[in-house]
């Protein structure tokens, strides 16, 4: 006779809805991510006593099928957004059915971003591109459209923070749709679950259906996500797991630069960079972000060196500052703009024990310039030169470029993409370049047109650069 089967009532469990840690009985803080308030009761599955863990299932409504079936057709082409920067980031443009996460400061952008995003898809594609924003009125986006330019007879703008409503535009529009736009996923809501909006409960289901409608209909989808004071996307963090991509729109209030990264891509690298200008007339593309990072000037000051830094995968030429001034005081300032502050304190060390420059009775202010902000190690020569060039008194020549890492005991060490630094340096312009030994043989099939000096020490580019520097003047203008 077949074992008898019978159910059990199902065992209750808890759930942080923050990081997804569970737990057989309610705390009231998670015990993986340490959030207060975010465990939830979650309903059990009722086991079944007699059956084995391969008792059958429901039928799939779209059966498997081996990877050699799906055909090439099958696939549809990236959908290019018209923005060259925009689909670099994206690793081609916007595949059908990919799901899209913007976040990003308030004033940073983002809705200018994917409005002129838009307006290009429509205008390129000729098919309706949907914009629904739960933030502001048709009356104020068109506003701000026209101040764009996006003007395209395609894009359609609603305004609600229903979900439902705003699946029933995006039907009433047929399949052929481009690109739909929500802005922002905090605040839709739908009338399926409880909850506010902006809740942990409403963004996720909002987040899901979206992310099931995008797939089932093959458009893709673009959400805009609020940020909190830790900059961090506001919500779950289960939602970042429910997309595809995730980009982060970076920027300093007090300058006009954008820089756009990837920080999760399935379809293409994560670690891609695009950078754009914000003007009156909306997002413009900057496609040689170098000039936007080093001054001009006609002849070499002290406190001054340029470097190449890495953002992503993109080199970009930027000028490092620094300020030395004598103090009275018993602790010297640090100041540090741009940079790293632990890392500025180290080499501010280590520049003092190889130069002798007596540091520890000065005050040192490092900066980079046009508002970016670099970690990259590549950029640490340049720093040591630039304090050194300020406490001794000796411009780096305008044609020198220093890069390597500084390590504890003043030796230089190589960085990764140590070639394409040094020849995005070379194509700018830069004859003398200062590197790690072991960077002339690294180099030598990019046939970069500069000389290249190698360094193996601090005190040998400071050296270097102070024989250098009586012709500087001439060089320079």
């Amino acid at each position: 006779m077949p074992a008898k089967t019978t159910a059990k009532p199902p065992r209750p469990s808890y759930k942080c809805a923050e990081c997804g840690w569970t737990t057989a009985k309610w705390v009231g803080r998670c015990g993986e991510c340490q959030a207060w308030g975010t465990v939830e009761e979650v309903a059990g599955a009722a086991r079944v006593v007699g059956l084995r863990s391969s008792a059958t299932g429901t039928a799939p409504v779209r059966p498997a099928r081996r990877v050699s079936e799906v055909s090439r057709a099958e696939v549809r082409e990236r959908l290019s957004t018209g923005l060259a920067e925009f689909d670099r980031v994206l690793g081609g443009g916007l595949v059908p059915g990919q799901v899209l996460l913007l976040s990003g400061e308030p004033g940073a952008g983002k809705s200018t971003l994917l409005l002129t995003t838009a307006n290009t898809v429509a205008a390129s594609t000729g098919r309706p591109v949907l914009y629904v924003s739960g933030e502001e009125s048709v009356e104020q986006i068109a506003t701000r459209a026209r101040r764009v330019g996006a003007t395209s007879e395609h894009l359609y703008l609603a305004d609600t923070n229903d979900l439902a409503e705003a699946i029933g535009h995006l039907d009433a529009l047929g399949d052929d749709v481009a690109l739909v736009i929500v802005d922002s996923v905090q605040t839709m809501a739908s009338g399926e679950v409880e909850g506010r909006a902006g809740g942990v409960t409403q963004v996720m289901e909002v987040a899901s259906t979206l992310t099931r409608l995008a797939k089932a209909r093959g458009i893709a989808h673009c959400l805009v996500g609020q940020v909190t004071k830790e900059s961090t996307v506001a919500g779950p963090r289960a939602l970042e797991h429910v997309v595809d991509t995730t980009l982060a729109l970076e920027g300093d209030r007090h300058t006009t630069l954008r820089l756009l990264r990837a920080v999760k891509n399935r379809y293409g690298a994560a670690d891609e960079i695009a950078c754009f200008e914000q003007t009156d007339a909306g997002m413009v593309e900057v496609p040689d972000p170098s000039a936007l990072f080093r001054a001009s000037r006609e002849a070499p000051v002290p406190g001054t060196c340029l470097t190449v830094t890495v953002e992503g995968r993109r080199p970009l030429i930027t000028e490092m500052q620094a300020l030395v001034s004598h103090t009275k005081a018993p602790n010297p300032r640090r100041g540090v703009s741009g940079l790293d502050s632990a890392r500025v304190t180290m080499l501010v060390a280590v520049t003092d024990g190889s130069a002798g420059l007596r540091l520890w009775e000065q005050d040192v202010y490092t900066a980079t310039v046009g508002g970016l902000r670099s970690t990259d190690p590549g950029g640490d020569l340049a720093v040591c030169l630039a304090i050194a060039s300020a406490a001794g008194g000796f411009p780096v020549p305008l044609d020198v470029a220093a890069v390597g890492e500084v390590s504890l005991s003043g030796d230089i060490r190589r960085v990764t993409m140590l070639g394409q630094r040094v020849a995005e340096a070379a194509r700018l312009g830069q004859r003398r370049i200062l590197a790690p030994p072991g960077t002339v043989e690294a180099v030598a099939r990019l046939k970069v047109k500069a000389e290249i000096v190698e360094v193996p020490t601090l005190l040998d580019a400071v050296r270097t650069v102070r024989g250098w520097s009586p012709r500087a003047g001439r060089d320079g203008g």
